[in-house]
């Protein structure tokens, strides 16, 4: 397979950041490829389309803000950037937007700002000015568009990586892979309903906390939320006490075993094939409170929560401050969901492939704002899912292709042509959008296509002779017919024996 993404780039010249004989060469437009190799069967192709300008006055004035992220707010008003593309705009070293120590600003839309030293206006030429420029923009893609560690690990199903490959994505295979639904789950645990009643308002902090996340991932897939709360639910594990602090710990061997007794009691949704992101909140109980976890140093957790790849995360919230000398039991508890939807939006985005990568030295990456995702997050993440669907639905409909080619009564049915056709259509509507930069496209086509290769692939007619192969058919039905038969060939033995004796004494009295 090969593939080739490509990405749009701007880089916009401020005032004050080239010379009136720079200026001469602008507009211009650079195009670069760098191509990898994953496997012998795997190759990919990045393509950077690179579009020098200057800047508009309304661009200027926007640059004119106090505050970077006003400026990246203003000059996101004056156009909204393509999905896919990037904005960066080169502003003076003088300028008061960025720290002395900050050369780069990444904030929350498609738009970077970079400092440019004012010694290499001076007697440059416009080539030299774009050579400085260079290695500073390659960081600003790594971090803002797709990476290659990103790509490989969307295909770590479809290719064999190395070891050192397989380091590389380790954070990446810790998220959900794609799906074109999912399902969200937020559990409250109170194993001890007689010392506290716990109250969380999961309803609306899911709307002002989570939903707007899920509003700006709607372009990657579909989300349900459910809620419950589980009574006399444990963990499963006993804590240790530390007579240090007078409190209970649970230390990151024992997490494993802290989800299974847990997971049982859950529930699932029958009616949907959709992955499940479970988030628990636990509140231990009285006899094993405060309760804090533990890392591999043995040091505490700041946000006292872990998360499981592919399955969930899990909170502990103690609520034994809230005991008083003169409690009346049960006590009620009103739940800090401010807190406690920080640490779950957390989770959420990891368990969702939301990454934000390491900033190199000088680089300042702007807050989450209220949404949870920046715009370039955002397309970091589409552009991993398109390729992992269009890897996913190749490999489907080559699966499909083999089963086929290994049974050969089996007949397909026009359905099943018709998925397949759009399955492979809509792959090469996907791939041709990947290579011309159309972002949302290619994701769109991406998602047609691994939903129809699944259709025909799980086609109820296909399904038994898919799971009753010619070599099970035998498997079956030799044990069944073959003491029948034995006694058969005994006697056609019996009787081609008793023939050639009487042929022989035949034989015997005409001598």
């Amino acid at each position: 397979m090969q593939l080739q993404l490509s990405a749009d780039v701007e880089v916009v010249f401020a005032r004050g950041t080239v010379t009136p004989e720079q200026q001469k060469k602008v507009p211009l437009t650079q195009t670069q490829d760098e191509e990898h190799t994953v496997d012998e069967d795997t190759a990919l192709r990045y393509r950077y389309e690179t579009k020098y300008r200057t800047a508009t006055i309304m661009e200027e004035d926007a640059l004119n803000q106090p505050t970077a992220a006003e400026a990246d707010l203003s000059l996101h008003t004056l156009s909204e950037s393509p999905c896919g593309s990037l904005v960066v705009y080169v502003i003076p070293e003088s300028s008061s937007l960025l720290p002395e120590d900050v050369d780069v600003y990444i904030g929350q839309r498609r738009t970077a700002l970079l400092r440019n030293g004012a010694q290499m206006r001076v007697g440059r030429t416009i080539e030299q000015l774009l050579a400085h420029l260079e290695p500073r923009l390659k960081q600003v893609l790594q971090v803002m568009s797709f990476s290659h560690t990103d790509i490989t690990a969307a295909l770590s199903d479809r290719v064999r990586l190395s070891p050192g490959n397989k380091e590389s994505i380790a954070d990446s295979m810790r998220s959900f892979k794609s799906s074109p639904g999912y399902e969200i789950t937020f559990s409250l645990l109170n194993p001890d309903p007689k010392s506290h009643r716990l109250h969380w308002d999961i309803e609306g902090s899911v709307q002002t906390y989570i939903q707007p996340l899920l509003t700006k991932l709607a372009p990657v897939a579909n989300f349900s939320i459910d809620s419950q709360t589980l009574y006399y639910a444990m963990l499963g594990v006993n804590p240790r006490f530390d007579s240090n602090r007078s409190a209970y710990t649970l230390n990151c061997d024992s997490l494993a075993h802290v989800i299974n007794p847990v997971e049982a009691r859950l529930g699932s949704n029958a009616a949907s094939s959709n992955p499940v992101l479970n988030f628990l909140l636990y509140a231990p109980d009285a006899h094993h409170s405060p309760l804090y976890i533990h890392d591999r140093k043995k040091r505490e957790v700041p946000s006292n929560a872990f998360h499981s790849p592919r399955w969930g995360g899990i909170m502990v919230y103690n609520v034994n401050g809230f005991y008083g000398p003169e409690a009346v039991f049960p006590v009620d508890i009103n739940i800090d969901m401010t807190r406690v939807m920080g640490v779950f939006l957390a989770q959420l985005r990891l368990l969702l492939g939301v990454q934000s990568p390491t900033a190199p030295p000088g680089f300042l990456v702007a807050p989450c704002s209220s949404t949870g995702i920046a715009d370039w997050e955002l397309d970091r993440l589409m552009w991993s899912r398109s390729v992992e669907n269009v890897a996913t639905a190749t490999t489907t409909i080559t699966s499909l292709a083999q089963l086929l080619d290994q049974i050969g009564n089996i007949v397909i049915n026009d359905n099943i042509a018709e998925q397949v056709s759009s399955a492979v259509t809509s792959l090469q509507l996907a791939v041709a959008e990947l290579e011309a930069g159309n972002l949302g496209f290619a994701l769109q086509y991406s998602k047609e296509a691994i939903l129809a290769s699944e259709r025909a692939f799980f086609d109820p007619s296909l399904l038994h002779l898919l799971y009753f192969p010619d070599d099970q058919k035998f498997a079956i039905y030799i044990p069944l017919f073959l003491p029948m038969c034995v006694p058969i060939l005994l006697s056609l033995l019996k009787i081609v024996s008793e023939a050639r004796q009487r042929r022989r004494e035949k034989q015997a009295k005409k001598d």
